[in-house]
């Protein structure tokens, strides 16, 4: 997993409540496992038309918005079925981080352990953000290490994240890797384990 310290990219608005993670990548993107290439199936029904036309109303499909890092988005974000592939698309797509006032608990989990950093703030905090980023300057900080949002404008933000989550997001590390963490405890353990009962290995 990619670490996250401090991100400078562009911001965008999605001022929509309860989206949900069938919103947020349908299930006919749902049939690989690999990360890779669900961007494309990213708000597919909301970027495109019946006959797979871009809309050109959509926030996302809008040329100041290309190239998008940080999302902006209504309550109670990435709510609905627990998909993996929710935040797998978002980054996919070129977004490491989504704010918001509230996210669905499973969404929020899965950010962590794919390295998509979920910042909740306030609601006039939240609506800020959305109004700037309907303006012209759309460059936002997002500093994980500070703990803190700087708007286009400058204005400062500040969130709150569980000190284990943020030190894991820091150091890239998802599950697997802080196990490998242990990796030099883990092979003594076999070892011992090994000479202590011989019959294990063959099972």
């Amino acid at each position: 997993m990619q670490a996250f310290t401090k991100l400078d990219a562009k911001l965008a608005p999605l001022p929509l409540a309860n989206i949900d993670t069938d919103q947020i990548i349908p299930k006919q993107f749902l049939k690989t496992v690999e990360r890779e290439g669900l961007g494309k199936g990213l708000f597919y029904d909301f970027r495109f038309d019946e006959q797979g036309r871009e809309k050109p109303d959509f926030v996302l499909n809008k040329p100041e918005y290309k190239g998008v890092g940080v999302l902006v988005a209504g309550d109670n974000f990435g709510c609905g079925s627990s998909r993996e592939h929710a935040p797998w698309a978002l980054m996919d797509f070129g977004v490491h981080c989504v704010i918001s006032t509230s996210f669905a608990d499973i969404f929020y989990n899965n950010c962590f352990q794919n390295g998509l950093l979920p910042v909740v703030l306030k609601a006039d905090e939240v609506q800020a953000l959305m109004d700037e980023a309907k303006g012209g300057n759309h460059m936002v900080t997002v500093d994980l290490e500070a703990q803190k949002v700087v708007s286009p404008s400058g204005q400062t933000f500040r969130f709150d994240i569980d000190p284990a989550r943020k030190e894991k997001m820091l150091k890239g590390l998802d599950a697997i890797g802080e196990t490998l963490q242990q990796a030099a405890a883990i092979d003594v353990f076999e070892e011992r384990r090994a000479i202590a009962q011989p019959w294990l290995e063959d099972a």
